[in-house]
């Protein structure tokens, strides 16, 4: 038997950051982020070799390891290996041979979710294997976990929320790592209209997000007023952005969309760097109304808003740079998973 599962990335379109303790568990946070048709894919298939075999495109590896309730983490495929750890855990499991394979649609270090969304696909795809019984809030809060807690990796929470559900979410996180998720109905011309004014660009360069992330942690337990004031304005930028989006705004949209990134900056050190500025100040002279990094920052995929009449002309002055611009659309549902019983049987048509 075969089983395989996709979750979808996710832009985050305003509040990032407010998802992080200690600051959502002293303030409350809130997001508000939307998936899109860029993916993580997880397959795991039955074999009889009595041997794990793991295969992650993404960390080039290939390695097999003999059957065992455990897999030591020693920086090798630490996400499959966290997920196979907790569910055998947690769910009483004997340990069965299997071959897991995995890859993402974007690099990692994108700011676009890879490493928490490939989390919640592998734990789509256990789930689906082994009939575990975890729906789309008990499948983001362990991904959270695991992620957060097993592994020690820095990061918020919106993450595992967003791949889990699908489509445009308005989180809510309180402390005791509660999230109450608030799908919101977008009118299709809103979509579309926001799909025509939204440019993704990816710098060429990927960064990892644990110092930017761990700073902003500091400065929010160190009680740096400047910093936590920044904090403040980007929650309060979801709720601006939600109301925005409902009414199809898209000028208001890309201009709190502005005032978020210039907050962002505040927030922590190299979240911009030349890079990333370099990209900013072409796009906008080229007609562009705003941008923001997706994600902690420092690398990884810049968002822009413009005008659509205008976005052939950001396009071309962005392809002069190193990076490229990734083509997307919004993608409505969440992480999802399927069983191939007999592919012996399966014909081509």
């Amino acid at each position: 038997m075969i089983i395989r599962s996709k979750a979808p990335l996710r832009l985050g379109l305003a509040g990032g950051g407010s998802d992080v303790s200690p600051y959502c568990d002293i303030y409350g946070g809130l997001v508000l982020n939307a998936t899109i048709d860029l993916y993580a894919y997880c397959t795991i298939e039955d074999t009889d070799d009595q041997q794990i075999s793991i295969h992650s495109y993404d960390a080039g590896i290939n390695k097999s390891y003999p059957l065992t309730d455990y897999l030591e983490i020693d920086g090798e495929a630490s996400l499959i290996k966290g997920v196979y750890n907790r569910v055998v855990k947690d769910f009483s499991l004997r340990s069965t041979a299997f071959k897991i394979t995995t890859y993402n649609d974007a690099p990692a270090g994108s700011g676009l979710g890879t490493s928490s969304t490939m989390v919640v696909c592998i734990l789509k795809a256990f789930a689906e294997w082994k009939g575990l019984p975890l729906g789309d809030y008990e499948i983001a809060k362990l991904a959270y976990e695991i992620e957060r807690k097993d592994l020690m990796l820095s990061g918020g929470k919106q993450d595992q929320y967003a791949a889990s559900f699908g489509g445009f979410n308005y989180i809510e996180f309180m402390k005791d790592d509660i999230a109450i998720v608030n799908p919101l109905k977008i009118k299709r011309w809103i979509i579309d209209e926001l799909e025509a004014s939204m440019l993704l660009y990816f710098t060429g360069r990927s960064r990892s997000s644990a110092a930017i992330i761990n700073e902003q942690i500091k400065n929010t337990e160190n009680g740096m007023t400047d910093a936590i004031e920044a904090m403040h304005r980007i929650k309060q930028s979801a709720k601006d952005t939600k109301l925005a989006l409902l009414k199809g705004d898209i000028s208001a949209f890309a201009d709190i969309l502005h005032e978020a990134w210039e907050n962002k900056k505040r927030m922590a050190n190299h979240i911009t760097n030349p890079v990333i500025q370099k990209a900013m100040t072409v796009a906008l002279e080229a007609g562009a109304k705003a941008g923001k990094v997706s994600g902690a920052g420092g690398g990884g995929f810049i968002m822009f808003v413009v005008e659509p009449t205008r976005k052939k002309e950001v396009e071309k002055a962005l392809e002069q740079l190193d990076g490229f611009v990734m083509p997307f659309n919004f993608s409505e549902e969440g992480a999802h998973s399927w069983k191939i019983y007999d592919t012996d049987n399966i014909k081509a048509f």
